[in-house]
C-alpha cells in the first residue's frame, strides 16, 4: 500500500477502534463522519465515549462532502445549529478532534480537501477504507492517504477472508507500535507486561493464511472488477436514461466493492427490485436508513431532514451483483430485466 507499517487485527471495526484509541479519542471529543455508511464507522466513536458528528455526503460520489465538513466544524465551534446540524443536549462543549471519511463502495473520498481542512484545524484523519482496499487516489493506494488507514477483510470485501479480519496502515512508527500494543491487551515488552488498557484484537491465524493465498491473485481481480464496472456502465448508459450510474472523478480509481445505481425515486426502485427478485437476481440496498435516523444514535438529537442528500440517496440507491468473474452474458440478463420493467414488457 506504500506505507511503512501494517498492523493486522480481528476485523475492520477493530481496525477503526484501534486507530481511534491510538489517537487518544475519549469523552468530550467529537469525530466528524458520514451518516451514509455501515454503523461500525460511527459505533467505534461512541464506544470510546466520544460523539459522532455527522456530515452529509456529496450527491455524486456518495462520499463525505468537504464543504459540509467545514460547515460542521464552524457549527460546533460556535454552537450554531443554523450553520449545520450538530449533536444537541450535551452539558459540555464538544471538542472536534478528527475526521473519518469513508471510501464508500470502493471509491476514495476527496482527500486533498479533507486533509487540507484537517491541517487547518489541527485534526487527525482516519481513512475508513473497509470497502476500498486496492483503490487509488491520484496515484496513491488507499490506506496510505491519511495518518492511519483502516480496512476490512470481511468475506464480502474486495479482498475477503472466510471470516472477519482487518488491518491498520500508517507511516508513523509511534502509531504502529501503539496499535500493536492495543490489539494485544496493551502489551508492553512481554505478554504479562501491560502498559495500557487494550483489546483482544488479533487477526486469526487461519484467516491470515487464507488472505495471503488470495492476495496472490488480488491485483488481477482488481483489474477484472474495473472491466465488469465499465461493462455495466456502457450497457446501462446505452439502454436507459432512467438510472444514474456511478461517477468516478478524475484521478481516482474505484475498486468497485459494490456497483450501485440510482433509481428516479423510491417507487421506481421498488418496481425494479421486485422484478429482480422475481427473476432470481440478487441485489442489495446500501444503506436503507442513514445513521442519524437510527435508534442507536437517537441521543444525538438529529432528525429527518438534517442530511437531505443522505436521506434522498438512501431511498433511491441499490446495488447490482458485482464480483471479478461476472461475465457479460449475466450482466446483459440483469440489465434486460431492468429495461423490461422500464419498457413495460
Amino acid at each position: 500500500m506504500g506505507v511503512q507499517h501494517a498492523v493486522a487485527c480481528s476485523s475492520g471495526t477493530d481496525a477503526l477502534l484501534l486507530a481511534l484509541m491510538a489517537c487518544e479519542v475519549g469523552p468530550g471529543d467529537g469525530v466528524l463522519t458520514t451518516p451514509f455508511t455501515f454503523i461500525a464507522t460511527a459505533e467505534v466513536i461512541s464506544l470510546l465515549g466520544a460523539v459522532p458528528v455527522f456530515v452529509d455526503i456529496d450527491r455524486e460520489t456518495f462520499n463525505i462532502s468537504p464543504d459540509q465538513v467545514e460547515k460542521a466544524i464552524s457549527a460546533v465551534r460556535h454552537g450554531d445549529y443554523s450553520i449545520h446540524p450538530v449533536p444537541r443536549g450535551y452539558q459540555h462543549p464538544i471538542r472536534i478532534k478528527g475526521i473519518i471519511p469513508v471510501d464508500l463502495f470502493g471509491l476514495p473520498a476527496d482527500y486533498d480537501r479533507i486533509n487540507s481542512i484537517a491541517q487547518e484545524y489541527g485534526l487527525f484523519v482516519i481513512e475508513d477504507a473497509a470497502q476500498s482496499f486496492g483503490a487509488e487516489y491520484k496515484g496513491k493506494k488507499t490506506c496510505s492517504l491519511t495518518s492511519i488507514g483502516c480496512t476490512s477483510f470481511f468475506p464480502a470485501k474486495p479482498l475477503g477472508g472466510y471470516g472477519d479480519g482487518g488491518m491498520c496502515f500508517t507511516d508513523r512508527e509511534d502509531l504502529a507500535k501503539k496499535m500493536s500494543s492495543l490489539r494485544l491487551h496493551g502489551q508492553g515488552d512481554d505478554r504479562y507486561d501491560n502498559v495500557r488498557v487494550g483489546i483482544n484484537g488479533r487477526l486469526d491465524t487461519v484467516q491470515a493464511a487464507i488472505l495471503l493465498a488470495k492476495f496472490e491473485i488480488f491485483p488481477e481481480e482488481v483489474e477484472l472488477r474495473q472491466q465488469v464496472a465499465e461493462s455495466y456502465t456502457r450497457l446501462l448508459s446505452s439502454r436507459t436514461n432512467e438510472l444514474s450510474t456511478p461517477l468516478v472523478p478524475s484521478g481516482r480509481k474505484s475498486v468497485w466493492a459494490q456497483y450501485s445505481v440510482m433509481a428516479q425515486n423510491e417507487g421506481h426502485r421498488s418496481t425494479l427490485l421486485a422484478n429482480l427478485k422475481k427473476s432470481g437476481i440478487p441485489f442489495a440496498i446500501y444503506y436503507p436508513k442513514p445513521l442519524h435516523l437510527q435508534q442507536a444514535f437517537s441521543s444525538l438529537g438529529y432528525s429527518e431532514g438534517d442530511f437531505p442528500v443522505s436521506e434522498s440517496v438512501s431511498r433511491r440507491i441499490f446495488s447490482l451483483p458485482m464480483h471479478p468473474y461476472l461475465d457479460r452474458a449475466d450482466q446483459e440478463r440483469i440489465i434486460d430485466c431492468l429495461i423490461g420493467v422500464e419498457d413495460g414488457r
